[in-house]
């Protein structure tokens, strides 16, 4: 095997480009995602970004603004849109498709392995799972590959492609701040492995700084509100967060991102990188990668906090690969097409909303793709709230406080009528506590022993039912009618605040 993936002569021109086949799989990725875009519902990020993108600054306490800011501008042209919504991350997952595909042509793929790699990122659970939802994740992998690609580049020419490395850095920040520790990553890799010739240039540089001016907008928003993004960190770190898993499953979790039929794939790419003279210039990604690893096991990350690395391993891998499934006469169809085919079967069967939503209970999805039971039970749980405040007198001021931004966002969205909805959880939280003079509160998914501190009489309502009998994080949450508040809503808001 080492013969295939080693070369003594570096990697210095661009084999044939193929467009129309990266361009046509990024087409076919892009309208399967649309196509299945209005299935299911919203996602409770989702229902989040549009309320937030309203509530227009430059940064907020869980995220920089790009995504809440795209929520919004989609929903202005088309609203109440599910399709129009997600139409940015189809798009996006389209050009990580071709993204991919132009990597692999950078460190020496022909048509065939451009082709490859594009394909092993296109059936990926991750791409599929992502590509269906807006999410800043969505377009985090996004940044993260278009970044690698052009610092692939700029590794090997250098000169102004540096600026375009600082301005897909600082735009990509605008979404999340994982771009920052591939960044870093890699500047350790440099420092590490080489080559040294690139901090001899002007160029990075002025490509950095260049970042950090399209950044400091939302470094001046975080500095100013006290750096919330922190806490966060450490909350979800603490597993608050619905998608964390426990650090034993970090690097488990790496062999199905992409998918365990190509594994093969990405790991012969990191030990290419690693160890091929031909691939000498970005030795540095092979240290990024178990460097990054390390660093978000030990801080408590996410598992997906890797994924936007695996575009390049696969671009890396398919070139050896491809060789492998094209020696002794080998059908290279009849060698690869399986494992990709496998691949697209079981992801899409997972990540893609293809089970009937009536049927989703009755099967594994939602234990193995959490993000899928996000997506139902919205309008049932805003029904419900609907319900208990025609219930009330009329003439009531009353307000409406969930425990999380999901149940506040469901609000705003499916019951106008009872809009604005508070909340403690992340943003809703900087966004103020309900009125003085709200003499009703409709309390959604807070216990009677928390509510009890503060209201003299709290009453069951109701209890939120998605009518299809899945046991989502909702199913079954308490609503309240509550009154004869004892303390003013400034001694209780401090009370609320919840990050995670």
């Amino acid at each position: 095997m080492a013969v295939l993936v080693t070369s003594p002569r570096l990697v210095t021109s661009r084999p044939p480009l193929a467009t129309l086949r990266l361009v046509g799989l990024a087409a076919a990725v892009g309208l399967v995602l649309v196509a299945l875009a209005g299935r299911y519902g919203y996602h409770r990020d989702e229902l989040y970004f549009l309320r937030a993108g309203r509530e227009v600054a430059f940064g907020y306490v869980d995220q920089p603004p790009l995504t809440p800011l795209l929520a919004a501008a989609m929903d202005f042209l088309a609203p109440g849109s599910l399709v129009a919504l997600r139409l940015p991350s189809a798009v996006a997952a389209g050009a990580v498709v071709v993204l991919t595909g132009l990597i692999a042509r950078e460190l020496g793929g022909d048509r065939g392995a451009q082709l490859l790699a594009a394909a092993s990122v296109a059936v990926s659970a991750v791409l599929l799972a992502v590509g269906h939802l807006l999410s800043t994740a969505t377009f985090d992998l996004l940044g993260w590959t278009a970044l690698s690609w052009l610092l692939v580049r700029a590794l090997r020419d250098g000169g102004p492609v540096w600026l375009l490395v600082g301005t897909v850095a600082g735009v990509a920040l605008q979404n999340k701040l994982l771009p920052a520790f591939l960044l870093a990553a890699v500047l350790a890799g440099l420092l590490l492995v080489g080559p040294g010739r690139v901090f001899r240039s002007p160029w990075p540089w002025l490509g950095g700084l260049l970042a950090f001016v399209l950044w400091t907008p939302n470094l001046v928003w975080q500095a100013t509100h006290g750096w919330p993004q922190l806490a966060l960190a450490e909350a979800i770190a603490a597993g608050s967060s619905g998608s964390s898993e426990p650090w034993y499953l970090f690097l488990p979790f790496q062999l199905v991102l992409v998918s365990p039929a190509l594994v093969p794939v990405w790991a012969l790419g990191w030990w290419r990188l690693a160890r091929d003279p031909g691939l000498r210039t970005w030795r540095a990604f092979a240290v990024a990668y178990p460097l990054l690893a390390v660093v978000f096991l030990v801080t408590g990350g996410k598992p997906y906090y890797l994924v936007g690395l695996y575009p390049v391993l696969l671009a890396a891998g398919a070139p050896p690969v491809l060789a492998w499934a094209r020696r002794g006469g080998r059908r290279v169809r009849a060698v690869l097409v399986p494992p990709l085919a496998l691949s697209l079967v079981a992801n899409a069967l997972l990540m893609l909303p293809l089970v009937p939503v009536g049927s989703l209970a009755a099967t594994p999805v939602p234990d193995v793709h959490y993000d899928a039971g996000e997506q139902v039970g919205w309008p049932s749980l805003a029904a419900t709230v609907q319900r208990t405040g025609d219930g009330l007198p009329a003439g009531a001021r009353v307000a409406v406080l969930t425990a999380n931004y999901g149940q506040a966002g469901a609000v705003d969205r499916f019951a106008p009528d009872l809009a604005p909805a508070y909340s403690g959880h992340n943003a809703y939280w900087t966004w103020g506590p309900p009125p003085e003079d709200a003499d009703v509160v409709i309390a959604v998914g807070l216990s009677e022993e928390q509510l009890s501190r503060w209201f003299g009489r709290v009453e069951p309502a109701a209890r939120v039912d998605n009518g299809v009998g899945l046991d989502n994080d909702e199913q079954g949450v308490p609503v309240w009618t509550v009154t004869e508040r004892r303390v003013p809503w400034s001694e209780i808001w401090p009370q609320l605040r919840r990050l995670g």
